[in-house]
């Protein structure tokens, strides 16, 4: 390398890296430690993050490395990985997450596979298309897929100020906003965060992103029952929560667990109704077809014995896993499964009416 490495020489290369919340570069920002080290043609050195969970950490960095390849050499290498620091300062809470918000609606499962998310998605899309507003937060810490079923899988997050604080501003797609772990994180890698780390993420996504008005934030919960969803009711006054299970007698035996956690004392959050996902499998070129692949009405029944309200039966149908796959949720369609989802959602909105009468008739849709 003919250039000589010194500490001004890195951090005049990292000054062309600018930190998106603030727009300031991150030698002027602060966000450069003082730890620069230099062994010939190898260096290492921190950054600084308010939080472990920014969602710029990925970016920032990838930058950086960048910035020392184009303003100094190709040649120089960055020894092992650039270090990430956070300060060891809290990042103040909002005081009320969520103020313009209406109505907040968990959708939730005693168990993974019963294809919650893609009940959340197309809810979430179903509503929108009705003319409501729309938020939708994917709270499956451990397992996000919001981001593969709206086709955000490469969206980068960015921030703004509103009323003196920096807000993450959520996606946008089908009408829906739309916020996920899985757009901080790397897609390919398993998510190895303990249960504090997790929460705090989870609170941050919340908190510190910008919903602005909506009539219904519905949250895709992390299936089972774990302290994820204690963190949620703690810090959210969640409308209810819609169950949802196969016929499966498996599946309602997990569901019959997770309508406990939330009616138990400990959570205490109404429960709005069951949705019997797979209730049937229906060939595309025969809807009036029926198969009962996991059982008949297992979710029915279930329901009638715990005295909560059926609001749906969805139907296997081959193009939904399609629709999902390729980040065009089959709720924007006219099918039968379509037609099941937006069916899904005016039962939905007349359970959060009963529960909750506070829309005003400015905000109501007529529904067909």
């Amino acid at each position: 390398m003919e250039q000589r490495l010194y500490p001004r020489l890195i951090l005049d290369a990292l000054s062309n890296v600018r930190y998106p919340a603030s727009g300031k570069n991150i030698v002027e920002a602060g966000m450069v430690e003082d730890d620069i080290r230099i062994d010939g043609d190898k260096v290492s050195f921190s950054l600084i993050f308010d939080r472990p969970t920014d969602p710029f950490i990925k970016s920032i960095v990838k930058a950086a490395e960048t910035a020392i390849a184009t303003y100094i050499s190709p040649e120089v290498q960055i020894k092992g990985n650039i270090a990430v620091k956070t300060r060891t300062a809290a990042p103040q809470p909002a005081e009320r997450p969520l103020k313009g918000v209406k109505n907040i609606i968990g959708v939730s499962s005693g168990k993974g596979g019963v294809g919650k998310s893609t009940v959340a998605s197309n809810l979430a899309v179903a509503l929108a298309r009705e003319g409501y507003k729309v938020g939708l937060l994917d709270a499956d810490i451990f397992g996000p897929s919001m981001p593969k079923m709206f086709g955000l899988e490469d969206e980068e997050l960015y921030m703004h100020r509103v009323d003196g604080r920096e807000l993450i501003i959520p996606a946008e797609r089908y009408g829906v906003k739309v916020l996920s772990i899985g757009f901080l994180v790397d897609r390919n890698a398993p998510v190895l965060w303990r249960g504090g780390m997790a929460s705090n993420a989870l609170k941050q996504l919340i908190s510190d992103a910008d919903w602005g008005e909506l009539d219904y934030f519905l949250i895709d919960m992390p299936p089972g029952t774990s302290d994820i969803h204690l963190t949620l009711v703690q810090t959210l006054a969640i409308t209810g929560v819609v169950i949802v299970s196969t016929p499966q007698q498996v599946a309602l035996a997990d569901a019959r667990k997770g309508i406990a956690m939330f009616t138990g004392d400990k959570v205490n959050v109404p429960i709005l109704g069951m949705v019997e996902n797979m209730a049937w499998f229906t060939p595309e070129k025969h809807p009036d077809e029926r198969y009962y692949i996991f059982g008949r009405e297992g979710g029915v029944e279930l329901a009638r014995e715990l005295g909560v309200k059926l609001l749906a039966q969805i139907p296997i149908v081959g193009s939904i896993c399609d629709h999902g796959d390729d980040g065009t949720p089959i709720a924007l369609g006219d099918t039968v499964a379509s037609h099941a989802f937006i069916h899904l959602a005016h039962e939905v909105v007349d359970a959060v009416n009963e529960r909750n009468d506070t829309l005003p008739p400015t905000h109501k849709v007529e529904l067909k």
